[in-house]
């Protein structure tokens, strides 16, 4: 009986164990190596080439809407007026997506211009999607399709300077994210930002959510974790500073750590064999 016991718990603590270093595939932007970034198609391809965990960027409208965009304004890269002519680098920024109301955003083309830094990415004409209506339809694709419904990372586009300029102050932009978050996606979520502020709003008004800090600085993980005030669910650092040390430190600390945005094969090997816990990726379809 104990024998059989023993066993028992061997097996189960090797399933615990495959549970915790499972990698976490994700798709940045959707797929924007593969299609027009955060858009519903970028996020149903990355559906297809089997990513678990869907990244994507929210802003917000001047009727307070949450749209899915890595930008708070229309991006010269990318998009398109509704008159056909493209939006030039000189007015990007006068484009401001907090000064409009949804309508007017959607009616911007975002997927059919090509990008020089995505020579392979399929253009399709897209528009930027309210965060409810790409959950909904890309949970509905999943299903269609008999796939696993995706967990999604959703990062707040926010920093001081832009308060009531290009987004809402911390507090608000919260409010108005993730009640949507809770209401549509239970526990299939956790919320990121390289903006400590709302990161903090959640911790302490919403501890159960999950969250991950983005970093692309120098400092020490104690460094930016001080700055922070909590040690989060995750640690999504530039993966070019990824290093053995910085795998083991946050491990040490209880916290999974999630490189952005890693587009090799080589790169991506690399960082599994350090023990990363997840990858953010342009090109998911190089799992």
């Amino acid at each position: 009986m104990f024998k059989s016991i023993g066993v028992m718990g061997l097996l189960v603590c090797a399933q615990l164990t495959f549970a915790q270093t499972k990698l976490d595939r994700q798709g940045h932007r959707g797929a924007r190596g593969l299609m027009p970034e955060n858009t519903v198609a970028a996020m149903k391809k990355a559906l297809d080439v089997g990513v678990e965990t869907l990244e994507l960027d929210v802003v917000i409208s001047k009727d307070k809407q949450v749209v899915v965009s890595h930008d708070p304004y229309m991006a010269a890269s990318i998009s398109t007026k509704p008159d056909g002519t493209p939006v030039t680098e000189a007015e990007q920024k006068s484009i401001n997506l907090y000064q409009m109301p949804y309508a007017d955003i959607r009616a911007f083309d975002v997927g059919s211009r090509p990008h020089a830094q995505f020579p392979d990415q399929k253009k399709v004409k897209a528009y930027k999607p309210l965060l409810t209506e790409l959950i909904d339809s890309v949970d509905t694709y999943a299903r269609t399709k008999g796939l696993p419904l995706p967990r999604y990372n959703i990062e707040i586009k926010s920093a001081p300077a832009g308060d009531n300029v290009s987004h809402p102050a911390p507090q608000e932009f919260v409010d108005l994210v993730l009640p949507i978050c809770q209401k549509k996606l239970g526990k299939r979520f956790y919320i990121q930002s390289f903006d400590v502020r709302p990161l903090q709003v959640i911790h302490k008004q919403h501890p159960d959510v999950p969250i991950a800090y983005l970093t692309a600085n120098a400092k020490t993980i104690d460094e930016n974790l001080a700055t922070l005030g909590f040690t989060p669910f995750a640690y999504s650092p530039y993966y070019k500073g990824v290093t053995d040390q910085t795998v083991k430190t946050c491990h040490q600390k209880g916290m999974q750590i999630i490189p952005w945005t890693v587009n090799t094969k080589e790169e991506i090997q690399s960082l599994v064999k350090l023990g990363v816990d997840g990858i953010i990726t342009d090109y998911p379809n190089l799992f």
